[in-house]
């Protein structure tokens, strides 16, 4: 694999390569690929924040299977997963995009705030994906090192558990032993994401900061899940229990019943959908359709190029549904 998709790139390559995913074309100057630390005491005037993406290594059979006969789809599983590939590095720029975002508005901030006497403090964001397991991760790593150089550094690490859940607070705890403050997560699926949502999420975030017992932040799925979590170091909560819920809750109102339960917070984010089922990815072509046409005018979208070049290619990209031949009179809808 070459390189990242050049925003500009007009022409895209067959879908029946997997290299599409990662065509030739974009330069992005970046440091090599490393994990990094740094001291950090609470009374400082540093808040390390971290973005954390869950991901599985986009293999075909062991992705996005409902997308595919294996359950209930009709693409080939090497199609899905290559349209996987697709999600995850879009969902990725995207991320480095806002983080980059984020950290020109603290500089700015900064300057404004800035005086001999004082000091403001200062944020820093860091970009981690996480995969389940040893291998998972190394073959992570190995996939974007091979796409090419991207904007900043990705901390590569895995989480290990016997459930879901396990798995998701295993990852969070390995970031705050790493000293971080806050952690805003989501999954790679969500080729319409946005940078405003990341933004917000984290400037959500800090607001919590100022609270002694801190809080969560959430933004819904399409589906009664979340596809966007946080809280901050102080937040006494976590992942158990929600995504296996004893009483059948999903995950939306089993994360809202654990908040409330433990008098935290819960601070709302615009929802942001998935795609797991056909239906949702017919959902999601409509979205990315519109987001790489919005693009164009709206210098606040990292349009999902890689995830709509695929679509094309595969030929998925006319979503209709039947017409109604009755021209129903407005006044008679829904009687």
């Amino acid at each position: 694999m070459s390189g990242l998709y050049d925003r500009e790139r007009k022409d895209t390559p067959s879908f029946s390569s997997p290299s599409l995913l990662v065509a030739e074309g974009r330069s992005l100057e970046a440091p090599a690929f490393c994990i990094f630390t740094v001291s950090y005491n609470r009374g400082m005037d540093t808040r390390k924040n971290a973005l954390l993406l869950f991901s599985k290594v986009p293999e075909a059979g062991k992705v996005k299977t409902r997308l595919t006969p294996l359950k209930d789809g009709f693409f080939d599983p090497e199609v899905a997963s290559a349209l996987y590939h697709c999600m995850l590095f879009d969902v990725t720029e995207c991320c480095c995009d806002a983080l980059r975002d984020l950290e020109r508005a603290d500089d700015e901030r900064r300057a404004l705030e800035s005086t001999c006497e004082y000091q403001p403090l200062r944020d820093t964001y860091t970009l981690f994906i996480s995969s389940p397991g040893i291998e998972q991760e190394e073959k992570m790593r190995a996939l974007f090192e091979e796409s090419g150089a991207w904007p900043r550094n990705i901390v590569f690490i895995h989480d290990d558990g016997e459930s879901f859940d396990a798995h998701y607070n295993n990852a969070f705890n390995q970031v705050w032993d790493l000293g971080y403050e806050t952690i805003l997560s989501m999954g790679c699926d969500m080729p319409s994401l946005r940078r405003s949502i990341i933004i917000e999420g984290f400037e959500r975030l800090h607001e919590l900061c100022d609270r002694p017992d801190g809080g969560i932040v959430l933004a819904p799925d399409q589906e009664m899940g979340v596809s966007v979590v946080g809280w901050t170091r102080d937040t006494a909560f976590d992942h158990t229990g929600v995504f296996y819920n004893a009483d059948g809750l999903t995950v939306l109102p089993a994360y809202i019943q654990k908040a409330d339960r433990l008098g935290l917070p819960a601070l709302y984010l615009p929802d942001v959908p998935d795609v797991d089922t056909i239906a949702d990815l017919n959902h999601n072509v409509t979205l990315v359709q519109a987001l790489e046409y919005c693009a164009r005018f709206q210098d606040d979208i990292t349009p999902p190029y890689r995830t709509a070049a695929a679509l094309r290619d595969m030929g998925y990209t006319d979503i209709r549904i039947m017409p109604n031949e009755l021209r129903d009179d407005r006044s008679e809808i829904d009687r």
